[in-house]
């Protein structure tokens, strides 16, 4: 349940950033199809890879991982 709302929450963060899924996986250093599979919840993301989608999307951890208003 919690990996799901970290997964919406990314996707949300994103589109509040008007980035598409190329541009945060460049941002970011990871593949396109990383950030899809992600954000689509078929793979949960592992502390460094939150820590790296976090600092490309330019908030704080703590923001990222917050999911206590994120609506499933």
């Amino acid at each position: 349940m919690i990996s799901e709302k970290i997964c919406k929450k990314i996707k949300l963060e994103r589109n509040k950033k008007d980035l598409s899924q190329q541009e945060l996986a460049l941002r970011a250093g990871l593949d396109k199809n990383t950030i899809w599979k992600i954000e689509t919840g078929q793979v949960s993301p592992t502390i460094v890879t939150l820590e790296k989608i976090a600092m490309a999307l330019e908030i704080d951890f703590a923001t990222l991982t917050d999911v206590t208003k994120v609506d499933l």
